[in-house]
Formats: C-alpha cells, structure tokens, sequence
C-alpha cells in the first residue's frame, strides 16, 4: 500500500500537501507533506495548487528538507509577499501522474476511501472515511453510514491484508474485512 495520499474533491486530483506559510523573504514557502516519505511531495516537477477556488500551475523551482519539514520555492514566486498570497494552497497532482503501484494489493490511499466495507459474513460496517499511519501499520476509519450499515459507529481497523483486509474490489467499490462487527 501506498500511503500518505489524500483525496480531493475533484476527481481528477489527489492531495499531496499543503502550503503552510512562507519562509524568509525569497519566495520559498513551508510545504506540509502527506506523501510517504515526505520528501516524495518534492519528485514532482509541476504543482498543481488550489486555492481560494481557483487552480493554478507552478514548476517546483526547488525543494529541500528544512528542520522536521520541507520548504520549496516555486518558479514565478520570488518575494514574500507572493509566498504569502500563496499560504495555505493545497498541492495537487493529477491522478494520471501519480507512479505506478508495484502489485495488484497495493492501493493508494485515495482510492481506498469511500468504499464499503463489508464482513466475510456480509455485515455491512459502514465507508472507509480516511485512513492514517501508526508505527506498526496503517489504520482504516470506518463510518457506519448508509442504510445497510450495521449502526453509526466509527471503527478502526488495521490494514493488513490478507488478516484484516482479505479483498478490495476498487470496480464493485467493495472492501471486505475479517472483522468483528461488535467490536
């Protein structure tokens, strides 16, 4: 599993990150990543950004770790007060751009949200809502919503394929779960 990818609104899109605040006087900005590593947010040349409604496309200038983060500065962007026009931008990068996964079992997080997720005993348990990682494994945030779903509680599984997780079929948007569904 590919982790650490959020979904966007729009379909065509995926959220790697976000522009926190900028960073000295030169147009470099604080970058938030949600890719794993972090670092992965900088392999990409073209930033989509999203804000205030609008989308916008920039060219990674360049893009390093600072501290316990990351700051880039972005072609076009060369002052503090554009860097500040731009704080608080998500990054997005179309999903036709994102690299190919390695096996059939690997999932990135976007298209694990949403989908139903049901028991070997076919209860349902509600929709991914998101997921988030541990030091052990990443962990699934399962809604009870719809009206097949068992009740409205909000369950936390851990991925692990083939304990947990046994099949996630993305077409029938259908994950199913050896899960206890009282607990």
């Amino acid at each position: 599993m590919s982790a650490g990818v959020e979904r966007s609104p729009a379909d065509e899109h995926v959220v790697l990150g976000k522009l926190t605040s900028p960073y000295g006087v030169k147009g470099w900005l604080k970058v938030y990543s949600y890719t794993s590593p972090m670092e992965g947010i900088l392999e990409y040349d073209e930033w989509v950004l999203r804000h205030e409604g609008r989308l916008e496309r920039f060219r990674l200038a360049q893009g390093r770790p600072q501290g316990k983060g990351l700051v880039a500065r972005l072609e076009g962007v060369d002052d503090r007060g554009r860097a500040e026009a731009l704080a608080g931008a998500e990054v997005l990068l179309p999903t036709a751009e994102l690299p190919e996964l390695d096996g059939d079992d690997d999932f990135y997080w976007y298209q694990l949200e949403g989908l139903r997720v049901v028991t070997r005993e076919g209860v349902t348990l509600g929709q991914v809502d998101y997921l988030f990682e541990t030091g052990a494994n990443d962990v699934l945030v399962v809604k009870g919503r719809g009206e097949d779903a068992v009740d409205d509680r909000e369950r936390l599984l851990p991925f692990l394929p083939d304990e947990v997780v046994l099949e996630v079929d993305l077409e029938a948007g259908v994950m199913t779960v050896d899960w206890d569904p009282d607990f």
